[in-house]
């Protein structure tokens, strides 16, 4: 979880005058329309406990929300469309990241791309009434800027979802509990189905824990390659859970991952890798050229498979990560 940490450049406007231009009326930024599916939700009172005991209490339910990208691509897939979003959500060439799922961002406003980038003003503007995020850590909300955060704090009450030691299906459980507070439908048909497919595909999953083979979860970078623990994040604790026969590396004092140098990529026995496929990752031929990985037994014998880590936190989402893991995995063997 290690990430490079810019400085942030605060709103060149005080708190206090964009908050004085937001009251009148002030065109500090354009909100997008708030999802009108969610009927009679902006009648109904709102009240919920995040995951730092912290309880929000409304008097009506809240329509204009903020969310973290990871957070609005759960909450979308649930049906509950936020009006803006912050961190990875455009590639260079402008198409989606990713990383915010199947949120159609040109429909929502962009108010940070990258780590540390958060547009206060614009955020004051859009006079939001929830801000949604995860978490790592208890009270820190993902890609909230710590220089910025005391400011965003005063703007909105904020919701936080803890990710750390939870598997994949009790996050989107979470995400689903707090959809449901705010109008969601999960009987709608689309989250159904995908939940149905979810639950078949995690099931085979857990099948092929029988077939004994040894899994190493791994991410690539020009200096080091990382080998992750699987209790920490919910994509691998998932993996965990089901059976699987996950390497435990001894990680660093963050407690995600054990950095190796390329040179010592070979310091743990595998059948099968599960490397990082986000666009911040070396992929796969990038880490080939790398000898002591290209001559690791299941990378020469073609076991080496993408994980799409941080994939939102949804059914329809893992139901396809899941499907694909299952291909994967069915088709892998134990090395010599």
């Amino acid at each position: 979880m290690s990430v490079s940490r810019r400085g942030f450049v605060a709103a060149a406007t005080g708190l206090g005058a964009v908050l004085a231009l937001a009251a009148c009326g002030g065109q500090a930024a354009s909100a997008p329309v708030a999802s009108a599916a969610r009927t009679g939700a902006a009648t109904t009172p709102f009240s919920y406990t995040d995951d730092r005991g912290k309880k929000v209490e409304l008097p009506k339910t809240p329509t204009k929300i903020v969310a973290q990208v990871g957070s609005a691509a759960a909450l979308w897939d649930f049906g509950v469309k936020p009006i803006a979003v912050f961190g990875p959500h455009k590639l260079d060439g402008g198409e989606r990241d990713p990383q915010v799922g199947n949120v159609d961002i040109t429909q929502v406003k962009g108010l940070g791309n990258v780590w540390d980038e958060f547009n206060v003003e614009q955020y004051i503007g859009l006079q939001p009434e929830l801000l949604v995020s995860s978490m790592y850590l208890k009270d820190t909300l993902w890609y909230v800027p710590e220089k910025s955060k005391d400011t965003i704090e005063k703007v909105a009450p904020t919701a936080g979802v803890m990710l750390t030691g939870r598997n994949a299906t009790e996050v989107i459980a979470k995400y689903g509990d707090l959809a449901a507070k705010l109008g969601a439908d999960l009987n709608a048909p689309e989250i159904t189905q995908a939940k149905t497919r979810y639950e078949a595909a995690l099931g085979e999953l857990k099948k092929l824990s029988s077939k004994g083979l040894k899994i190493e979860l791994v991410s690539g970078s020009p200096d080091a390659m990382y080998v992750s623990t699987p209790e920490m994040v919910p994509d691998f604790k998932l993996l965990s859970d089901s059976g699987l026969d996950i390497v435990r590396p001894k990680v660093d004092a963050q407690g995600y991952f054990e950095p190796l140098s390329w040179e010592n990529a070979d310091k743990y026995e595998a059948d099968v890798l599960l490397f990082d496929s986000r666009t911040q990752a070396l992929g796969l031929e990038e880490m080939k050229k790398k000898p002591t990985f290209a001559k690791l037994p299941a990378v020469a014998k073609g076991q080496a498979y993408p994980m799409w880590v941080e994939t939102p936190y949804s059914y329809q989402k893992w139901a396809d990560l899941l499907e694909s893991l299952v291909a994967d995995l069915g088709k892998a063997s134990k090395l010599p």
